[in-house]
């Protein structure tokens, strides 16, 4: 649902396959790896302007995230710029909001329902969780519960957890990304197998 470059920069030195076929670890044994999207997904994917608004959204969403992650660990370390850290944490919650809306509908086009389809279940979870925490500092914020040094480190938890979520949509869709990759290369390879060898610069 996401695309967060930036955070797929960062994993890549890091990233180890979870499937043993793909990673050619223990392939004998492997069960099969369902790709994360049919030919059919794959096609409404790729037609919906909705896959264009998560590509936009989601960038935006990671750069608002690093301008507010920067005040808010400043207002913690001097105590000066709480009103401009609180702005941005607001700001971050809105943008969380309609990227969440947006990608709902998404996933509707696509998948045929607006949360928890198979192929993001375990990212969609722990959507919930990044938004009840982002919902929780603007609870305490308009209840004015706890003082401005709780309520920033209420927001460091939603943001902590909004970075396993951006890495968990990273990982799956590099995921998928090797898997279009491997078809690909095993189509072109059938396409090379099955031409007419004069057609390969082979006599016949």
């Amino acid at each position: 649902m996401f695309t967060y470059s930036v955070l797929a920069r960062l994993i890549t030195p890091i990233d180890a396959c979870p499937w043993g076929t793909v990673a050619g670890r223990h392939a004998r044994h492997a069960a099969p790896h369902r790709p994360l999207y049919t030919p059919e997904e794959r096609r409404r994917r790729d037609a919906t302007p909705w896959t264009l608004v998560q590509g936009i959204l989601a960038p935006l969403q990671f750069a608002v995230f690093l301008v507010s992650l920067g005040l808010v660990l400043h207002f913690l370390a001097t105590g000066e710029g709480y009103a401009v850290a609180t702005a941005s944490v607001v700001i971050k919650t809105l943008v969380l909001y309609l990227i969440m809306v947006t990608g709902s509908v998404w996933e509707k086009v696509v998948f045929g329902r607006y949360l928890f389809a198979p192929a993001f279940f375990w990212e969609d979870v722990f959507s919930m969780l990044v938004l009840a925490l982002h919902t929780a500092y603007l609870a305490a914020l308009a209840a004015g519960f706890g003082d401005a040094e709780g309520r920033m480190l209420l927001a460091l938890a939603a943001y902590a957890a909004y970075v396993v979520n951006a890495a968990q949509f990273v990982l799956k869709l590099r995921a998928a990304r090797r898997d279009e990759l491997l078809r690909a290369a095993r189509r072109d390879e059938r396409g090379w197998r099955g031409a007419p060898q004069g057609l390969l610069g082979v006599p016949e």
